[in-house]
This record gives C-alpha cells, sequence and structure tokens, in this order.
C-alpha cells in the first residue's frame, strides 16, 4: 500500500499548502480526516464519493463506545450502525455481482470455500469490511493531526526531526504515548484476577486509563516532557490478542505523512489552538487550523 499512500499524501498535502496562501488552513479537515479513508477507500475499492458518508458514520458510531454516553448521542450510534450495515450489506451483493480483484471480492472468494452457507459466508465478510472502516478512520486521524499539533508546539522536536529524519519513526512512537488516540481501554475479568492490590471479581470489567498510563513517572522518566527520543513502549494499540490489527497501517500513514511534510520548504505554526470533541475514551481533534510562519 506503500506507493498509493504516498501519492495520496502528496496529493492532500499540496492541496492544504495551496489554500495556506489564502491564510489559516484546517489541517484536520483536508489532511488527517481525509487520508484514513482515501488510503482503506482506494484499499478496498469503495466509491470515493462515499467517503464522506462513511467518514461521518464512523464518527458517529463511536459514541456508543464513550464512557458515559447520552441517550441522544446512543440514537446517533444505533441510526450510524444500522447505516453502516446497510452499505457493507449491498457492498457484498454488488462483489457477489461484479467480483473483482479487491479485498472484499478476494474475502468473499475464501469463505466460499470455508463456509458452505452463502450467508454465512456473507456475515464473516459483512463483519471483516466494517470492521476495517472502524479501525482505520477514527483513530489514525487523531494520530496524523496529534503528530503535526505536537511538533509544532514543540518547535525544537520539529527542528531536530529537519535534522535526523531517520528519528521519525521514533517521533510517531511518543505521539501514542503523549497522546494516545484512545485514552480508555475496557476488559472484562474471565476469572477472578487479582491486579494489583485490586480484587476483580470474575464478570466485572475494568476500565484501563492508557492516557493516564502513558504519563506515570514510575515509568516514563519526565512523562510531561515530549521528547521524540524516548524510545519508550505504549499501550496505544493495546496488548494481547487485542493488539490493534491496523497498527502497522496507521503507523505507516503516520511516518509517510511526516516524512513528506518535512521536506516540503514551508515554516508552519498554529494559528490557534486546536478544538476537540467531548469525549474520555476515544480523542478526536475537530479543528486544527495552520498558518505559515
Amino acid at each position: 500500500m506503500r506507493p498509493s499512500l504516498e501519492r495520496i499524501v502528496d496529493r492532500l498535502l499540496t492541496q492544504f499548502t495551496e489554500q495556506l496562501r489564502d491564510g489559516p488552513a484546517d489541517f484536520n479537515a483536508i489532511v488527517s480526516e481525509e487520508l484514513p479513508i482515501a488510503t482503506i477507500g482506494e484499499w478496498m475499492g469503495l466509491p470515493t464519493a462515499d467517503y464522506g458518508l462513511l467518514r461521518t458514520l464512523t464518527h458517529d458510531l463511536v459514541f456508543a463506545q464513550e464512557l458515559f454516553p447520552t441517550q441522544r448521542q446512543l440514537t446517533i450510534s444505533d441510526t450510524a450502525t444500522t447505516q453502516l450495515q446497510s452499505y457493507f450489506t449491498e457492498l457484498i451483493r454488488e462483489r457477489r455481482r461484479h467480483p473483482g480483484s479487491d479485498p472484499v471480492s478476494s474475502w468473499l472468494q475464501i469463505w466460499d470455500g470455508r463456509e458452505p452457507d452463502r450467508h454465512s459466508a456473507d456475515k464473516a465478510v459483512h463483519s471483516i469490511a466494517l470492521f476495517m472502516i472502524l479501525a482505520a478512520l477514527e483513530t489514525t486521524s487523531h494520530v496524523l493531526s496529534t503528530t503535526i499539533r505536537l511538533l509544532l508546539e514543540h518547535p525544537e522536536q520539529l527542528e531536530l526531526l529537519r535534522r535526523e529524519p531517520e528519528l521519525i519513526p521514533d517521533a510517531v512512537e511518543e505521539v501514542l504515548r503523549y497522546d494516545a488516540p484512545i485514552h480508555m481501554i475496557s476488559r472484562v475479568a474471565g476469572t477472578d484476577t487479582n491486579l494489583g492490590e485490586s480484587r476483580v471479581p470474575a464478570g466485572e470489567m475494568v476500565h484501563l486509563m492508557v492516557g493516564a498510563a502513558h504519563h506515570d513517572p514510575a515509568r516514563y522518566p519526565e512523562p510531561q516532557a515530549f521528547n521524540i527520543r524516548r524510545g519508550a513502549s505504549h499501550l496505544a494499540f493495546g496488548a494481547g490478542i487485542h493488539y490493534c490489527a491496523g497498527n502497522a497501517l496507521a503507523r505507516l500513514e503516520a511516518v509517510t505523512l511526516l516524512s513528506s511534510l518535512i521536506r516540503r520548504p514551508i515554516q508552519l505554526r498554529l494559528s490557534g489552538p486546536p478544538r476537540w470533541a467531548p469525549r474520555v475514551a476515544f480523542r478526536r481533534i475537530t479543528s486544527l487550523d495552520i498558518t505559515l510562519g
């Protein structure tokens, strides 16, 4: 996917820099929100006209995974879930009628070879396709905007990166530690479990506050310092059997974007504070205005 990704990044950054000529431009809207859906959408062979709809539905669906969603938010999430299910049901029907070289067609072929019941095969592929979209958009867009935000807020780190671009992967890892896209991971104890000094009975839920854990001074020296040389591990992608399946793509998108951006002969600065969605679990920047420095 790297060649396709590099082409998409170049196009989006060109659009962004062109808009900068007229004043501040929203990096989040022009680049961070567009890159994940364009990358996964092109790979899955989805119509470009559907990108905006899928992005909006993904934002709406996440409400159900928040810590204290309101009834209105749950209704919005339910509606988005129904629309996404309908979208991918029709997509699978279309790929049945007109199979191609795209992943959805390939998944159908694979599952048809494993599952004699076509309805069950379609249901399995539906789940995979829906998961790919949900996993690819919301969290990755946060990582992209946060990477740029933190580097502009810490210009000495950005200058270090320009001098030593080999540190770009390390910079992305520090972003993931410093402000992870998911600040809360929930787990249910399968058996009675001792967690530190706490007893967790079987069936009880535990909320791991990742954002706090990543700033624990017992684990990270000077945790409030944004340091791209830190080289520390983190929990941004979870762990064990729940480790994020899309971690490699998310990292590749961030590294590719940052590599392309620092090669461009422009100086950037934040033109105002970022705006955020009011959330606890899933971090989301809604706008990131940047101007030429």
